[in-house]
């Protein structure tokens, strides 16, 4: 994103690497990868012709509970 007054690139608001790595938090590795593993899905619904190998049903459920033990320790840590 281009900035209109300093016209010079601004970080990603939404990209999930980033915002984890400008964080205070120590994540644990197993927790970073994950992190990027999800970010390749969000891409997807910012930019609708990027559309990377759909995961099988039960690779989906395990993202989704990854997803919501994450969100649980992200709202401790606040």
């Amino acid at each position: 994103m281009l900035s209109k007054k300093r016209g010079k690139l601004l970080p990603d608001p939404h990209n999930l690497i980033y915002l984890s790595e400008k964080s205070d938090l120590k994540f644990k590795e197993e927790t970073e990868i994950f992190i990027g593993i999800l970010m390749k899905y969000q891409l997807q619904g910012r930019y609708p012709d990027y559309n990377p190998l759909l995961p099988d049903i039960t690779k989906v459920n395990a993202y989704f509970n990854k997803t919501k033990n994450l969100l649980i320790w992200l709202k401790e840590m606040l």
